[in-house]
């Protein structure tokens, strides 16, 4: 196929030119195939499909100046084909994807800031946002589709970036979001529970984070957190060359903690201390797996420790506003069990000392089996739980809310508010603190709005916060 006779390539039938080649995909809620009369109507000359009844159903219509394409995966093909008409992208940068539960927001932007500090044009595809050298693009998935890549891809080598970080989610694996690229260095983070309304099984879930792995190239390296045990189950079938990290055995690389405050962490990477303005454990993971990565590209490692040293707050991502009387507000995106149960021992541990809140829901339309399990280590280990909305969607919050309250032991219970609408449960938790709380916002993190119905509202927790912490100063 001449990719190059073709004006546009795309699956969606509404950016459809004269001269397309449209790829019907099925989707997880639409088939792309009961769009082909519209790709047609618009003028596309070629159509990749799957089900021969639906070129049946359309040929005619078409006329002889339509090209009919057979796949055996729509998916796999949309991902080829968009990896050919950007030209490849990919395979002219350096490119790291990183997977697993927790942590690859904050690790693929530190990485991108790193390296852009380090004097390196960067390209970064996250859950955030979408960065080409500097300039933003709204991001809408964890990982976008194929041709958003490629194109943004595109872009980044256009505009002279050398390396691209990108989150990889099991869901984008398994679509084949990812299909077609030439990866460079494939993370692996940790597995938790998480997404289980998409995968309906731990073991599924599992199987699409590996196949991440297995399908690296063999001049790719793969960097897997040995201290999960799931890390090793990642690489069994890879091409690529295995590299581990630890925070607690023999690994290529390896750190420890040796000081941690609200300030940051002391500490020790392949031997050598150094200060990083992060906190909590799974953080001090996070770091190192950022070096690991920095080292394996070729930096230098005192380089990438003096970079480390320098590395600011990730939004949404244990993010901390500091208010009057030792109040300290800390914005986090944890929405799975494991998540909030690292925040909580962060926030405990630095400070046992402090009253510690914790505010958090759940989203609505999605895996409802971690619903009372993070209400049950919220109120065991918070001092004072309120339970509110997070993006309810076409649930209601109140079903939602009695989800989480049915985790919660009887002697916990006296910890427990509930409050519907999350604006007001923000205001209650700093108008009500005392002085030295800390009080965590859970569950929203980066995300400036709320899905309430099928409808989104703006909603911004740090201009909620600072409102809140303006009214108690003195």
């Amino acid at each position: 196929m001449m990719i190059e006779n073709y004006t546009l390539v795309t699956s969606d039938s509404r950016k459809v030119i004269p001269g397309s080649l449209f790829v019907a995909v099925r989707g997880y809620s639409s088939d792309g195939h009961d769009y082909i009369g519209t790709a047609i109507g618009k003028g596309a000359c070629a159509i990749v499909y799957e089900d021969e009844r639906k070129r049946e159903e359309f040929e005619d219509r078409a006329g002889s100046g339509v090209k009919w394409i057979k796949t055996e995966n729509s998916r796999k093909a949309v991902a080829e084909l968009a990896d050919e008409f950007y030209g490849h992208p990919s395979r002219q940068l350096k490119l790291v994807g990183i997977t697993g539960t927790n942590g690859k927001t904050t690790t693929v932007t530190l990485l991108y800031n790193l390296f852009t500090a380090m004097g390196y044009k960067c390209g970064l595809l996250s859950t955030i946002a979408n960065y080409v050298a500097g300039e933003r693009h709204v991001a809408v998935n964890t990982t976008s589709d194929p041709l958003t890549i490629n194109s943004l891809m595109r872009e980044m080598v256009d505009k002279g970036c050398e390396y691209c970080f990108m989150e990889v989610s099991s869901i984008g694996v398994e679509q084949d979001r990812v299909h077609a690229l030439d990866f460079d260095i494939g993370i692996f983070s940790n597995l938790t529970h998480d997404h289980l309304d998409y995968h309906k099984t731990f073991d599924e879930y599992l199987r699409c984070k590996k196949l991440f792995f297995d399908d690296l190239p063999a001049h790719a390296k793969a960097i897997i957190n040995v201290d999960d045990r799931n890390g090793r189950i990642m690489v069994q079938n890879t091409r690529a060359e295995v590299v581990t990290y630890s925070c607690r055995r023999m690994a290529t690389h390896k750190c420890r903690v040796l000081e941690e405050t609200f300030d940051g962490m002391l500490l020790e990477i392949d031997g050598t201390q150094v200060w990083c303005p992060l906190i909590g454990q799974h953080n001090a993971y996070n770091a190192l797996a950022i070096y690991s990565a920095a080292v394996e590209l070729g930096a230098g490692s005192e380089e990438t420790l003096v970079g480390l040293s320098r590395i600011g707050q990730v939004c949404g991502r244990l993010e901390q506003i500091k208010g009057p009387h030792g109040i300290n507000v800390v914005i986090d995106y944890a929405h799975t069990p494991d998540a909030l149960k690292n925040v909580l021992q962060t926030l405990r541990k630095i400070a046992p000392e402090r009253k510690l809140s914790c505010l958090f829901g759940c989203g609505g339309d999605r895996d409802r089996t971690k619903r009372p399990e993070m209400g049950a280590i919220a109120a065991s280990m918070a001092d004072k739980v309120i339970i509110t909305s997070d993006n309810s969607r076409t649930e209601k919050t109140i079903d939602i809310m009695d989800d989480i309250r049915r985790g919660i032991a009887v002697e916990d219970r006296r910890k427990i508010l509930a409050l519907e609408d999350r604006r007001e449960a923000i205001r209650t938790a700093i108008l009500t603190s005392v002085q030295d709380e800390t009080i965590l916002l859970a569950g929203k993190g980066h995300e400036d709005y709320q899905i309430i119905g099928d409808e989104k509202r703006h909603f911004d927790e740090h201009e909620i916060v600072r409102e809140c912490l303006e009214q108690i100063k003195d």
